[in-house]
């Protein structure tokens, strides 16, 4: 936000309330494919792993999308572009259930990609225009519990749907959902004007930081093993664990509902180490990733992991998001666009690679490879500490003392 603009006098909590309806839909129709991989690829005729590609392209155009946008978007006011974005979400989802060929169901998943790295890349900074400062936290949190609530009912939901109306009439039930967000950001966002734009130059000169290269190549390595795995873990249940139909959905359930949970509770790790945090959770997720290779085969020991798994994968994110509130206290919103294609890149390049070790080498090599990132991740996390500790007084700001 320009240093001339006010700061909004009364929270807007019915946009803050549209925009986390928004990203509800948006992380939904993100990874909803997850749930549907089987079926999908036997419909459009392909494997596992290039259906599975579907969340490496849409990563891809967020990428582009989060490093272009506001110069792309020029002086487009900030509420239209945002329902410009919710409108082509549901388009999005339009093409990919009746899309008749693999080509276009690609082309179908990298319209999500343009939505992700466009809205989450306005996020931050919609946020600061809808409430007062001291009220930015708060809002931000609420636009969280939308990712949670999607990521706790998404995929269970995702693939109960499949298996009553098909994998196609999963993804047109999101076009409601998209409809009643687009409806409540129009009624609620205020006008908020383009504010003066970025020089291209902005992201790479952060990246000339070291804690700042350290970190978000950590963050990076985590996203890579974290999906290099999880975009799998449908195929997983099938062929190892021998899932029936009526299994997986509860599977996917306990994921999610672990991972709400894990997002509930990280704030109070967080506030007593973050980097602490930050190195221990790829760690753990690293051991379980492990685990599931010889315990695979049984369904009880496999849902406790995995419910293990989303506890501690859901809530990650949750720290990154804080190191860079703290890490970025001069170009937060810089640092945020920066933070997006980071994310969405690696996204892509996990599923990516692990759509290739499944369908070359079988499951355990995607595992395994999704396990040596994550520890990778924790090692940068650690360095990226160390760093930071010795350029503390210019890279992070005191904490505020505590009442």
């Amino acid at each position: 936000m320009s240093s001339t603009e006010a700061l909004p006098d009364r929270a807007n909590w019915g946009g803050v309330l549209a925009m986390t309806l928004c990203v509800f839909a948006l992380i939904a129709s993100e990874f909803m494919p997850v749930s549907l991989l089987t079926p999908l690829a036997a419909d459009l005729g392909v494997t596992e792993g290039l259906a599975g590609y579907g969340i490496a392209i849409s990563g891809a155009f967020a990428v582009l999308t989060s490093l272009s946008i506001s110069r792309l978007a020029g002086n487009v006011n900030r509420r239209t572009l945002l329902l410009i974005l919710t409108a082509l979400m549901a388009v999005s989802g339009l093409v990919v259930a009746l899309a008749p060929n693999y080509p276009v169901y690609m082309t179908g998943r990298a319209l999500i990609g343009v939505v992700i790295g466009g809205f989450w890349s306005l996020s931050a900074a919609t946020a600061m225009r809808l409430v007062p400062e001291a009220e930015v936290p708060r809002a931000l949190a609420v636009f969280n519990s939308g990712n949670a609530l999607a990521t706790v009912i998404a995929a269970p939901l995702g693939s109960y749907l499949g298996s009553m109306i098909g994998w196609r009439g999963a993804f047109l039930c999101l076009l409601p959902v998209a409809a009643v967000a687009l409806a409540w950001q129009w009624f609620c966002l205020p006008s908020m004007a383009a504010e003066e734009g970025q020089s291209r130059s902005g992201v790479v000169v952060l990246l000339r930081r070291r804690v700042v290269a350290l970190g978000m190549t950590a963050c990076a390595a985590f996203f890579m093993g974290q999906f290099a795995l999880f975009t799998y873990v449908r195929p997983f249940l099938e062929r190892v664990t021998l899932a029936g139909a009526s299994d997986v959905p509860w599977v996917l359930l306990a994921i999610g509902v672990s991972g709400f949970v894990g997002t509930l509770a990280i704030g109070a790790f967080v506030s007593r180490g973050l980097y602490r945090t930050l190195v221990t959770l790829p760690a753990l997720m690293a051991l379980i990733a492990v685990g599931l290779i010889p315990l695979g085969a049984h369904l009880w020991p496999t849902t406790v992991l995995l419910s293990a798994w989303g506890l501690l994968a859901t809530a990650a994110p949750v720290g990154w998001w804080s190191w860079l509130a703290r890490t970025f206290t001069d170009n937060a919103e810089a640092g945020g666009g920066l933070m997006v294609a980071v994310v969405q890149c690696s996204i892509a390049l996990g599923a990516a690679l692990g759509g290739l070790l499944f369908d070359s080498c079988g499951f355990a090599s995607t595992f395994l490879a999704g396990a040596g990132f994550l520890l990778f991740a924790a090692l940068l996390a650690y360095l990226t500490a160390s760093e930071d500790l010795d350029t503390s007084a210019a890279a992070i700001p005191r904490e505020v003392p505590k009442r």
